[in-house]
C-alpha cells in the first residue's frame, strides 16, 4: 500500500484557455524559485508529508519531489531543466522509493543532439527516440503553471516514462476554492486525462502562489490519493 500512495502521489506530481477570467488577475512572475509542504492522504486517512522544491543556479534548475509515510516508506523524484523563454528544456530526471528494505529506483536522461532518450528502471535498460519539447512526469507540472501564466494549455504534452514518450492532455474545469491550514485559495482546476475508466488526476493550481498546487487528487477505482498544502515559501501575487 504504502509503495502506490507514494507512486501515485510523485506521478500525480509532479499537470485550455488564458490567463484573463473573472476574479484573477492578469499579472504574470517569470518562472522563480519555491518551496511548498503538504499532507498526503490515502483513502481519506492521512497518512504522511511532502514537499516540493524549486531552486536555481543561472539557468539550471531543479525541481524535486519527496514524500515520507513516517518510518515504513519514502519516495523522491529530482528533475533537473534549462528555460528557454517560459518553455522547459529537459536534461534528466529520477525517482527513487524505499518500502521497508525494498528499493527502486527510475533515471531518464534527454539527449537532444543524438535524438535519443535513454532511461533505466532498476535494471532494465532502454533507448527511444528524443522529441522536441518532451517533459518528465515532474516538470510538467511547471510547464502547466507556465502555460496558464502565458497563452493558455496546449492540447496535449509529450511526457517521457521508463518505456516511451506519451501524448497527455490536460483540460481546465473552471475556478474553485480551497481551504488548507495554510490558508483559503481561488484556484484553477485542471484535470489529467487518462485512458483507463474511473481514473482521474486532478491539480487544483493557486494564482496567489504563482500558480502552485495547494491540493492533488487522484482517484483510481475504490482507491484515492491526496495532497492538500500546510505551507508555503516563494513569490505570491
Amino acid at each position: 500500500m504504502a509503495h502506490n500512495v507514494l507512486k501515485t502521489i510523485a506521478l500525480a506530481s509532479g499537470v485550455s484557455t488564458t490567463l484573463l477570467f473573472t476574479g484573477f488577475s492578469s499579472q504574470a512572475f517569470a518562472m522563480s524559485p519555491f518551496q511548498a509542504s503538504y499532507q498526503f492522504s490515502y483513502n481519506g486517512k492521512n497518512m504522511g508529508s511532502a514537499t516540493r522544491t524549486l531552486s536555481k543556479s543561472g539557468n539550471n534548475w531543479t525541481y524535486v519531489f519527496a514524500a515520507k509515510a513516517g518510518v515504513i516508506a519514502s519516495a523522491t523524484e529530482t528533475s533537473h531543466f534549462n528555460l528557454n523563454g517560459n518553455n522547459i528544456i529537459s536534461n534528466n530526471f529520477s525517482r527513487s522509493s524505499k518500502i521497508l528494505v525494498h528499493n527502486n529506483t527510475m533515471s531518464i536522461n534527454f539527449n537532444p543532439n543524438a535524438k535519443i532518450i535513454n532511461t533505466k528502471k532498476d535494471d532494465k535498460a532502454r533507448s527511444f527516440a528524443w522529441k522536441s519539447g518532451v517533459l518528465d512526469e515532474l516538470n510538467a507540472e511547471l510547464q502547466l503553471r507556465e502555460d496558464l501564466k502565458a497563452s493558455g494549455l496546449k492540447s496535449s504534452y509529450a511526457i517521457a516514462d521508463a518505456k516511451e514518450v506519451e501524448s497527455r492532455r490536460f483540460v481546465k474545469q473552471g475556478v474553485e476554492k480551497v481551504k488548507t491550514s495554510y490558508g483559503t485559495f481561488d484556484t484553477i482546476k485542471v484535470v489529467m486525462k487518462h485512458d483507463k475508466p474511473n481514473r482521474d488526476t486532478i491539480f487544483w493550481l493557486a494564482p496567489k502562489l504563482d500558480y502552485a498546487p495547494v491540493k492533488v487528487s487522484h482517484q483510481d477505482g475504490k482507491t484515492s490519493y491526496g495532497l492538500l498544502l500546510t505551507g508555503y515559501k516563494g513569490a505570491t501575487n
